[in-house]
């Protein structure tokens, strides 16, 4: 069973900057994908960004240039650094994991990942 512990949310201002963190456990390693994904009230859940065992990474057209997917094997923690943000990005954001390195968000949706964490709020104030 795969756990995924987020942190990292909080408030900011238009154009300020957070970086989410992710601790996760009971992964295979290097057979994995895992992402950030979001879900604002009464909107669908979307794919923020997306890494695999590796290394290639993945990024909404919304966000590329501005967010920036990492992590550390060595913590097993998974990070989003986001910039610039936005005030429509206020969201709840999900790390996630599925098996397979199959990964790019052209492809693959939310409904492909197994296993979640509990979320972590963003608000960005105009």
């Amino acid at each position: 069973q795969v756990q995924l512990v987020e942190s990292g949310g909080g408030s900011v201002q238009s154009g300020g900057s957070l970086r989410l963190s992710c601790v996760v456990s009971g992964y295979t390693a290097s057979n994995y994908c895992m992402g950030w994904f979001r879900q604002a009230p009464g909107k669908q859940r979307e794919g923020v960004a997306t890494i695999n065992g590796p290394g290639s990474t993945s990024y909404a057209a919304s966000v590329r240039g501005r967010f920036a997917i990492s992590e550390d094997n060595a913590e097993d923690t998974l990070y989003l650094q986001m910039n610039s943000l936005k005030p429509e990005e206020t969201a709840t954001y999900y790390c996630a994991y599925k098996n397979g390195t199959y990964c790019s968000l052209i492809y693959v949706g939310y409904y492909s990942f197994t296993d979640w964490g509990q979320g972590t709020q963003v608000t960005v104030s105009s």
